[in-house]
């Protein structure tokens, strides 16, 4: 398996790269995103095969498609050792982690079921952690066997923090450099990293949003001297690993909602950085039955917008706003450059000129309407991608009716979901929606819908009473560079 980039970099037959070459990377050196050079192909048989597997075994199977430099050994042995009751167990000590990402059904009228499946039950509560924790051990391997060191230099709007420290904390030879907003994350999410006292652990609070974090990030990857000097990778969903780690329980979901494979389902997945459902979209590139890829986005609607409209409208910082689910408060999705490379028909140089155009003018129409930079709209239901919106009132709403109708908290950004979700019904066919965090990270709001606190799981009780240990900066690039300097003394 050889990788290319979304811009062009390495598209010619001598200049692929391996799974192993872009595993501690992050951008290419043209800026663009790492994409196989085709998605490989899953069989009915395969399928079959897969219903009887462990989440570990099922892991390897789909990893070993996009790992092929990897010994299959060493890649079993990694998926083992990190998809274990052990790990996933935080959220629900029962039965239920032996399953790793078990499904809820919520709803079921005249053959339509609405399904959570659960993702949160690992160490910080939030369906990060089912990447990360791969991520984590892959790197330490890579490390190993290269005798090498890594800085990963990643931001965070709220849970892809503290899912990479937790992963990282410890390992041999990595440092984690990680870039949050200042006051924008809730009060558990901000204590879930700042409390972590390991010394390879360094969080910055940047005065600012989100995307001012995720802008110095990529500036700092896109300075290719710098980067190779500090050894800087990054665990953000622009890494091709982590978003191939999330395509496996896209499989689960679907192997644990079916029964045999001429049934499809649909996904509903609250977005803000499209990494998520860009392993749908991946999943469902590579033959999973998926009817439709349901968008579900809070008051920062740009994904919304664009699979409405067909124009991709970037907002700046002071237009992003501030929500009671926060980690969706992007209006730059790193990730969505994936899909419109194939949406294009992989056409990397006018992917390059579009999002030169957001970089200089915002963003870019695709709608066909005179003046627009292409008709590619109308190829958008061929993907089976659609959308909606959900506000703090829906959520709240949302909130209070799964509670008082199926006995269930769900968290603000799985609450956007289910708003939508509900809105994509289709007859027939089972709408799963990929819970994203327990709601004891956004207590704040559980208690205004609620009228009383979330549950929390044991050891989180009195977290946000722990010391916490953090820097706090202007977002500067220079200040940044120098910052992660001082640390490695490079």
């Amino acid at each position: 398996m050889q990788y290319l980039s979304t811009r062009g970099y390495a598209t010619s037959s001598d200049s692929s790269v391996s799974f192993s070459e872009i595993l501690l990377g992050g951008l290419a050196p043209d800026g663009g995103l790492y994409l196989p050079k085709s998605y490989p192909q899953v069989t009915a048989d395969e399928l079959n095969i897969w219903r009887t597997l462990s989440y570990a075994d099922l892991a390897f199977e789909v990893l070993r498609k996009f790992a092929t430099d990897i010994p299959e050994s060493d890649l079993k042995a990694i998926t083992t050792k990190t998809y274990t009751a052990e790990v996933y167990k935080n959220a629900r000590q029962d039965e239920s982690a032996q399953a790793i990402t078990p499904l809820r059904t919520l709803q079921e009228k005249d053959g339509t079921k609405l399904v959570l499946q659960a993702l949160s039950n690992g160490p910080t509560l939030a369906f990060k952690d089912m990447a990360m924790q791969l991520l984590g051990n892959l790197f330490e391997y890579a490390l190993a066997k290269n005798h090498s060191e890594l800085n990963i230099f990643g931001a965070t709007s709220g849970d892809t923090g503290s899912a990479a420290e937790y992963a990282m904390r410890g390992k041999k030879g990595i440092r984690v450099f990680m870039l949050s907003p200042h006051k924008k994350m809730s009060a558990f999410q901000t204590a879930q990293m700042f409390s972590l006292q390991d010394p390879n652990i360094i969080n910055i609070a940047v005065n600012g949003v989100f995307d001012d974090c995720q802008d110095m990030v990529k500036a700092v990857s896109n300075d290719l001297e710098f980067k190779q000097r500090q050894k800087i990778g990054t665990v953000n969903s622009i890494n091709w690993a982590r978003v191939v780690a999330q395509v496996v329980y896209y499989f689960r979901g679907y192997l644990s909602a079916t029964s045999s494979n001429d049934q499809k389902v649909s996904f509903t997945v609250p977005s803000g950085n499209f990494g998520n459902i860009c392993a749908g979209h991946i999943a469902r590139m590579m033959g999973l039955p998926i009817a439709q890829l349901v968008v579900a986005t809070n008051e920062n609607d740009v994904l919304d917008e664009f699979f409405r409209t067909g124009v991709y409208r970037v907002r700046k910082s002071a237009e992003t706003y501030h929500t009671t689910s926060p980690s969706m408060d992007i209006s730059k999705a790193s990730n969505f450059e994936r899909f419109v490379y194939d949406l294009l028909g992989g056409d990397s140089a006018r992917v390059a000129a579009l999002f030169k155009k957001v970089e200089t003018e915002g963003g870019f129409d695709l709608s066909g309407r005179p003046g627009s930079d292409g008709d590619e709209f109308k190829k958008i239901a061929e993907f089976g991608f659609v959308s909606g919106k959900s506000i703090h009132a829906d959520r709240l709403q949302t909130i209070r009716q799964v509670e008082q109708a199926y006995g269930v908290t769900v968290d603000t950004h799985t609450a956007d979901g289910i708003k939508v979700a509900r809105e994509h019904l289709q007859a027939g066919v089972t709408m799963i929606v990929l819970e994203t965090a327990l709601p004891a990270k956004f207590n704040e709001t559980i208690r205004e819908a609620l009228g009383r606190d979330a549950e929390r799981p044991a050891g989180f009780e009195n977290i946000e009473s722990l010391p916490q240990r953090f820097e706090v900066m202007d977002a500067d690039v220079a200040k940044m560079k120098a910052l992660i300097t001082s640390h490695t003394g490079l």
